[in-house]
């Protein structure tokens, strides 16, 4: 079965509209990564300030390579800098990743 990855996100009020820009903005690479499977950012309507970043992979393994290969290179160098090449201050305060095995899984009954 797949793993999930999910990203807590700390981001205060008056960040919000900048993650949600930066994410609609990015360049999507892995949409394209082998072993991906579901992307959502999900934004807090009450009782937290965390953002989840909800991904799901085919393997562990996938993750990792697209850990180590296009997110990280979307991370690093000129990839979102500004002028003079600085790279923008982050809009979340704090960052916490969980994984999780799919170990049961249900869809819409056809109708």
């Amino acid at each position: 079965m797949s793993i999930v990855k999910i990203n807590a996100l700390q981001v205060p009020a008056e960040q919000r509209e900048t993650l949600e820009k930066r994410f609609a903005s990015r360049a999507g690479a892995v949409e394209s990564s082998d072993g991906f499977e579901w992307f959502e950012l999900l934004k807090p309507l009450e009782g937290t300030d965390q953002y989840l970043v909800y991904t799901r992979w085919r393997s562990e393994a996938d993750f990792q390579a697209w850990m180590e290969g296009p997110m990280k290179a979307a991370h690093q160098g000129g990839a979102g800098a500004g002028e003079g090449g600085e790279r923008p201050k982050p809009a979340a305060t704090g960052s916490q990743v969980w994984t999780f095995e799919v170990v049961q899984q249900a869809g819409p009954k056809p109708a």
